[in-house]
């Protein structure tokens, strides 16, 4: 069958289009944010580099789009291809039977027009992060969110959480079941990367401090402990500026990588290493970064933000769920709490090592992702 999708250049859409790697169908891949190529082993048509102007650019463009940028939305159509019109070139020049799109508010909205102009053809979506749980509440996306879910065919979510979400909010498809944003890990690969808990020295923090992200409170946690985790290396990965010059300022003893500072398997080699694994945010779907955790051995400790992370973490038993993320004494007293309980982390380390064979398995995820479109294609 020829699938579409309809993503931002992101890893975990990597890999999840190398489980088709080999499969017989026709992979297509629509940069619908005009991002650039993919970068994949797999064989895919790539449709990049689209965005054209139909006139040239006006004075006071970019104004309008910061001040007045509902009103910027309904005439960039006329000013420029809009990501309706270069899915409606696409669809008549390759037909697909699939369309699968990634996340809601930029690559599925931009679509929702030109999916209604052809109902015949499947729509697959799947829900990243916050894409339901958090923008619901905004009367504007709301109705978005409404349209898109109506439309949709069928659902792939990372969390039971969102099906529920999407359920309350308008979807009446077929929910295709739970499975991670990157479908799985190779574990046998990775197993040699893992120390044991006496040889991890390492408190490993996410750095996120953004409109989500409150990593800023994991470090000023740290910081307030510092006379007692001397010890421990910390380390900050994918770090705001914010996180930064926080650490930077205070002079903190702190290893520092930006956004850009690590790839994903350098990420994975260092979760290996790490006593503890902390992050922090307001609104997620289930944090790939935390699934990466539990596969190779350190210790979680997640905010909760709807309920979804209890989905994997049973309070201290294989991790510490965060309440309140925005609580530095609670973030304190958790970190404190782990480091003193070195039997409750060996438990948890076995728990969490159960939880990745049994649900976070590459090639069981790989078969169930293989499924999905095969039973996708036989629904009428």
């Amino acid at each position: 069958m020829k699938i579409l999708f309809v993503s931002m250049p992101s890893v975990h859409v990597t890999r999840w289009i190398e489980n088709l790697k080999d499969s017989g169908h026709e992979l297509y891949w629509f940069d619908i944010l005009g991002r650039g190529k993919l970068e994949t082993t797999c064989s895919v048509s790539q449709f990049t580099g689209w965005k054209e102007r139909k006139i040239p650019h006006i004075k006071g463009e970019y104004f309008l789009s910061k001040k007045f940028p509902r009103f910027y939305e309904m005439v960039l159509p006329f000013l420029e291809v809009s990501e309706n019109e270069y899915l409606e070139t696409i669809i008549l020049e390759i037909q697909p039977d699939i369309i699968h799109s990634f996340e809601m508010q930029s690559c599925s909205y931009s679509i929702l027009k030109t999916m209604k102009k052809y109902p015949a053809i499947k729509w697959l979506y799947s829900c990243w992060g916050t894409d339901l749980y958090y923008y619901r509440q905004f009367s504007l996306h709301l109705k978005k969110i409404n349209g898109v879910l109506k439309r949709v065919n069928f659902l792939h979510t990372d969390c039971q959480r969102d099906f529920e979400l999407a359920q309350q909010l308008g979807f009446l498809g077929k929910h295709m079941g739970v499975i991670p944003g990157g479908t799985g890990y190779k574990l046998k690969e990775l197993e040699g990367y893992k120390k044991s808990i006496a040889e991890r020295k390492i408190i490993l923090v996410k750095g996120y401090e953004n409109q989500f992200g409150r990593g800023l409170n994991i470090i000023k946690a740290l910081h307030y402990i510092q006379n007692q985790i001397q010890n421990f290396e910390i380390i900050v990965f994918g770090a705001h500026p914010k996180a930064m010059d926080y650490i930077k300022s205070n002079q903190l003893n702190f290893k520092v990588f930006d956004r850009h500072g690590l790839s994903h398997q350098e990420l994975m080699e260092l979760m290996g290493k790490s006593l503890l694994y902390i992050g922090n945010s307001i609104s997620d779907g289930m944090p790939n970064t935390l699934l990466e955790a539990i596969v190779m051995g350190a210790f979680p400790i997640q905010s909760n933000p709807g309920g979804v992370t209890e989905e994997v973490i049973t309070n201290a038993e294989n991790g510490f769920l965060i309440q309140n993320p925005e609580s530095i004494l609670e973030i304190k007293e958790k970190i404190l709490n782990a480091l003193s309980n070195i039997n409750l982390l060996e438990i948890a380390f076995a728990k969490n090592k159960e939880i990745a064979l049994d649900k976070l398995d590459y090639f069981e995820n790989k078969l169930k992702v293989l499924e999905m479109y095969k039973s996708i294609l036989k629904c009428e």
